[in-house]
């Protein structure tokens, strides 16, 4: 069975089918927290939501970069995936509460696409913090 894991082709599969699954999982988590329908908005063609879940998808994407760069254990590169999603999923909360004047989640749905293109940047901006801290 070792051997089967050394395999670069199995190891790079296994990698990729994982992080899909996560990011499916927790894009579903960030339709839970937001008070719009990523999707449902998307198809409507509201910019805003669109560069805000694009910025959550290359977040997830890029923090799990980090994490198979640096672990060559599928379930420990799960692990730190989590825990960078998790904090990512914070990061969102304190942009929230760090705008006390108006309500993230609504400005983007109202296609408010200022506030659609500081969330992408900031999900990305995280994920390269969060990224560096896996080891």
């Amino acid at each position: 069975m070792e051997q089967f894991w050394d395999n670069e082709y199995i190891l790079t599969a296994a990698n990729y089918s994982v992080v899909i699954l996560c990011m499916v999982v927790f894009m579903a988590v960030f339709e839970l927290v937001t008070k719009y329908k990523n999707w449902e908005e998307i198809q409507k063609g509201n910019l805003s939501v669109a560069m805000a879940t694009g910025g959550k998808l290359f977040g997830i994407a890029n923090i799990f970069r980090f994490s198979i760069q640096n672990h060559d254990s599928l379930l420990v590169m799960i692990g730190w995936g989590v825990f960078g999603f998790i904090l990512l999923l914070i990061g969102y909360f304190i942009f929230e509460f760090l705008t006390p004047k108006f309500n993230i989640d609504v400005e983007i749905e109202n296609d408010n696409r200022a506030v659609g293109l500081i969330s992408l940047i900031i999900s990305v901006g995280l994920s390269y913090v969060i990224g560096a801290g896996i080891k």
